[in-house]
């Protein structure tokens, strides 16, 4: 799945806090009693409810992983940062849990949910990304991150489906997020692949070129050599 993480959203927190909640995490991590440490990488600890996961982990650990930030919810988003970095560094496992920990602290964090939706992109169907993805993006409507990665979820489901109402709902999602931030380059070009799938050529090489603009790291060269197949580049950029 081509995602996109979040770090243009982590949060400058002190030197001294990070660090100390960083050996908190990997102590808890090693002290997790064994209803939670066998499902620890695994999306919310593997389907407990914040209550349960909580009562795992402990209210000690809780208390310990909170105790260098003014609120929950402040240390949630620090952990679901890290997470953001760890995923950038190809950290998946030490991301999970991260992130874990972050829905913990604060179920209500968008992040936690868009950064397990991430993970669990890895896995062989597409269902429990889509589930986490759709939480969090009704925690956070506008988010152009969550739709984006939300539809590219549903492009992947299509891909394996070849049910129409995937492939709408992708190219629904997809169209929000370009218009919540025209400069969300990867969303433009999954959008690109939505319209080549629908046979959109034309529509598919003005998606690609938006995308462009905003960044040529983003470019899907795969898609433009399966346009180039279809109908030559308009403007001539690619040939």
């Amino acid at each position: 799945m081509k995602s996109t993480f979040l770090l243009a959203a982590a949060l400058m927190l002190g030197a001294a806090a990070p660090v100390q909640a960083q050996r908190k995490a990997r102590k808890a991590a090693s002290e997790a009693p064994q209803s939670v440490a066998t499902t620890r990488l695994q999306p919310l600890f593997g389907g407990l409810t914040p209550t349960q996961a909580e009562q795992a982990l402990g209210a000690a650990t809780i208390r310990s992983l909170a105790g260098s930030f003014a609120s929950r919810a402040e240390a949630s988003r620090f952990f679901s940062t890290k997470g953001y970095e760890y995923l950038a560094e190809n950290q998946r496992d030490t991301a999970a849990y991260r992130f874990n920990l972050a829905w913990v602290l604060d179920p209500a964090n968008p992040d936690a949910y868009h950064g397990l939706g991430i993970v669990a992109s890895s896995a062989p169907t597409p269902d429990q990304a889509i589930d986490l993805l759709k939480t969090g993006l009704d925690l956070s409507p506008d988010n152009s991150f969550l739709l984006s990665d939300l539809g590219a979820s549903y492009l992947i489901r299509y891909e394996q489906s070849k049910k129409k109402k995937d492939l709408t709902t992708a190219s629904e999602l997809l169209q929000k997020a370009t218009a919540r931030d025209a400069a969300n380059a990867t969303a433009w070009q999954q959008l690109a692949r939505a319209y080549y799938y629908q046979e959109s050529y034309a529509q598919a090489w003005e998606a690609v070129h938006k995308g462009q603009g905003s960044s040529l790291a983003a470019v899907d060269f795969s898609l433009v050599a399966d346009l180039l197949a279809k109908l030559p580049d308009p403007e001539g950029k690619f040939k």
